[in-house]
């Protein structure tokens, strides 16, 4: 029998600081591979304590990203997504506390059969067979093993906590197994102001820590402001002990999408297949590649291409700090290219806008922000701070006709406006912020999931990829989608409660699109319907029936087993309005560079005044706003490999939604 194919490994550590940027190089080590016609996975490991990143504040560990399989873990994972085009699992987040876990219950199991269970060799060998369990299993929608696992390892050399994954790492070094794993080491050089001069000591004592726990960095990345001079990398080799080609620069540049560009003209994708020992890819599979590293050049200089500014003021209450955000901003991002705009976020503390006592000038101030954009989001969020001034930021753009997208909390915040100033309910409020509330005042609710007396607040939470139905064609989310039934991915634990959807459909408030009830399986991806969310199916696909009297029928209709109907309020749009929706879903975690979440597509077509041009043609979503002023970017107009002269335009073809896309493109297409 011929022998089993390995997967190889690429260990991707950091120094000197955390933040360093491994996120950054890991996803372009993995473009490098895959644009290249190699198959990559990835890993991400955190050293923390906790199980996994679901009761982070933003403000302890940015963004908390949400994969299909209702998985809450760290933001990188989302890099690894977008630039790999790869769906993931929960399995590919490690955390020590996810591993602790798993160790005392064979423990407990009795799996060790009465033996001292130890930090090495139990823990270390229960991180690497983990490791090459999740690296077999392949990620990007074909029933192919991943050729290479790249994995981060969070925090930075010499850090205590993760001094066990490095011991565990160590085994690779034994000659039997030296040629499957590299390591890819990430250190900081400093520029301090007062010496005037780059600095590369503490780097250098990265690379002894990284040495002193057992492993030798093949690939040195040295991360500084400016572009690494000559004399300076060789400086680094001869202190580092290593060759001058393996010290590589990455400088800050214009967009993150240049980062696997500089780490390609250094020679790195060559680094890695000798080090690995990779079969090379033939070139007829090169070819057949539908996007390579010169569509990725193409897409780098897309971002930088446009001048004219969309100013979207971001309304929240995380606004400190912007990987709080890390996926919206991201999501506008991608959707700004598609409408040929340069992008600037205003981000606006929602507190200020609640003009309390003692902030005049401050709120004022926000104030200016929020009516100087040209679009307004408000996205997720939890707890009662800053609620109010996100509720006073939806009545704006209701009552002035300006772009607003609601997301999650978004969503909530104006269905409560709506229900306060337009149906007149005194009082109107979430469950969440104050549980005293009358029943005819309850506009968002507890969900049947949420349970926090019981299980606690740790996935708890409505998580996942889950499925809505749209109950009208006749909307403009419908038309962005392009598609009857969507999935999207899931966190929250209130809804906007059915009993008053009938109501504020009647004064312009539409829910179109509706959630299905899934009950759990133990296989994440095949999904369960209760019977009232058959029905829900079958009744919207009956154009017959007119949308109010689904909305009515479907609200009064109880549930399987809880208190409420089993339909859940998933989108909604204003009628009468330029652009005026909300999604309960975070539409910002499937976004991608080359097919922008529609939501978010919508709000900067509506902001930059494209919305209605967009919708008179019958293109695709990029290629519409590319038919309406022609080449995106008439400099990229060569003839090198394109038949009709327009490489950009060629790369565009590729935003096209079809039946073969690749899972990150997949979710308009299953679903035609």
């Amino acid at each position: 029998m011929p022998a089993e194919k390995r997967v190889k490994y690429i260990l991707v550590t950091g120094g000197v600081i955390s933040g360093v940027g491994k996120g950054i190089i890991s996803s372009s080590l993995g473009v490098l591979l895959k644009n290249n016609g190699y198959k990559v996975t990835a890993i991400k490991i955190d050293p923390y304590l906790n199980i996994d990143a679901g009761t982070f504040s933003p403000y302890e560990h940015g963004e908390v990203f949400v994969l299909d399989d209702g998985g809450e873990v760290d933001l990188d994972l989302g890099n690894y997504e977008r630039f790999l085009d790869i769906r993931l699992t929960r399995d590919n987040n490690i955390t020590t506390g996810k591993m602790f876990k798993h160790v005392m219950e064979k423990e407990r199991r009795g799996d060790y059969c009465g033996k001292t269970v130890q930090m090495i060799p139990h823990l270390t060998d229960a991180i690497v067979d983990w490791v090459e369990r999740v690296a077999k299993i392949p990620v990007d929608g074909t029933n192919e093993q991943p050729d290479v696992c790249i994995i981060e390892l969070g925090g930075t050399i010499g850090d205590i906590e993760g001094m066990t994954y490095l011991s565990a790492f160590e085994r690779f070094q034994r000659p039997t197994l030296k040629n499957h794993l590299m390591n890819v080491h990430v250190s900081l050089i400093l520029h301090p102001n007062a010496t005037g001069e780059p600095k590369t000591k503490p780097m250098q004592n990265s690379v002894r820590h990284l040495r002193a726990a057992g492993l030798v960095p093949d690939l040195l990345i040295c991360r500084s402001t400016e572009k690494l001079d000559p004399h300076l990398r060789e400086k680094i080799s001869r202190f580092g002990m290593m060759d001058l080609e393996q010290v590589v620069g990455v400088h800050d540049v214009s967009n993150i999408y240049k980062v696997p560009l500089l780490l390609q003209d250094q020679g790195v994708l060559e680094a890695i297949k000798h080090r690995l020992c990779l079969t090379e890819v033939c070139e007829d599979l090169k070819k057949d590649l539908k996007f390579n590293m010169t569509h990725w050049s193409h897409l780098s200089d897309l971002c930088d291409a446009f001048q004219q500014v969309v100013n979207i003021a971001l309304v929240g209450k995380y606004v400190k700090i912007a990987d709080a955000y890390a996926s919206v901003n991201k999501a506008l991002s991608h959707a700004a290219i598609h409408a040929k705009r340069k992008l600037k976020i205003t981000y606006v503390d929602s507190e200020l806008l609640e003009n309390k006592p003692g902030f005049e000038e401050q709120s004022a101030a926000a104030w200016n922000m929020v009516k100087a954009a040209d679009g307004i989001i408000v996205p997720g969020g939890f707890d009662i701070r800053g609620v109010e001034g996100m509720i006073k930021a939806a009545e704006y753009c209701r009552k002035n006709n300006v772009p607003y997208l609601g997301v999650c909390l978004g969503m909530q915040v104006a269905a409560v406006e709506f229900a306060r100033n337009v149906l007149g309910i005194k009082g109107a409020n979430s469950t969440e912020f104050n549980s005293e509330l009358h029943e005819d005042q309850q506009i968002v609710i507890d969900m049947p999931e949420h349970n926090v007396e019981e299980n606690g607040l740790g996935g708890t939470m409505r998580l996942g990829r889950r499925s809505t139905v749209f109950l009208t064609d006749d909307c403009i989310l419908h038309r962005l989608y392009g598609a009857h039934t969507v999935e999207e991915r899931h966190r929250h634990r209130y809804e906007v409660n059915p009993r008053v959807v009938p109501q504020m459909a009647r004064k312009g408030f539409l829910f179109v699109g509706m959630g299905v009830d899934e009950q759990n399986t133990d296989i994440w991806n095949i999904k369960k319907r209760t019977d009232s969310s058959a029905e829900l199916m079958q009744m919207a696909d009956q154009a017959e029936i007119d949308l109010l009297h689904k909305i009515d029928d479907l609200c009064q209709r109880g549930g399987d087993g809880v208190t409420r109907p089993a339909v859940r309020m998933e989108m909604f749009e204003m009628k009468d309005h330029p652009y005026f929706v909300g999604a309960q879903f975070h539409p910002e975690y499937l976004s991608h560079p080359l097919t922008p979440s529609p939501p978010f597509f919508g709000l900067l077509l509506a902001a930059t005044g494209q919305l209605t041009s967009y919708f008179s043609g019958s293109r695709s979503p990029a290629l519409q706003v590319v038919a309406e002023e022609g080449s995106l970017l008439d400099g990229l107009q060569k003839s090198s490999s394109s038949t009709s002269g327009d490489l950009v335009g060629e790369m565009l073809d590729k935003l096209k939604i079809n039946g073969n896309a690749t899972p990150g493109t997949q979710r308009l297409a299953s679903f035609h």
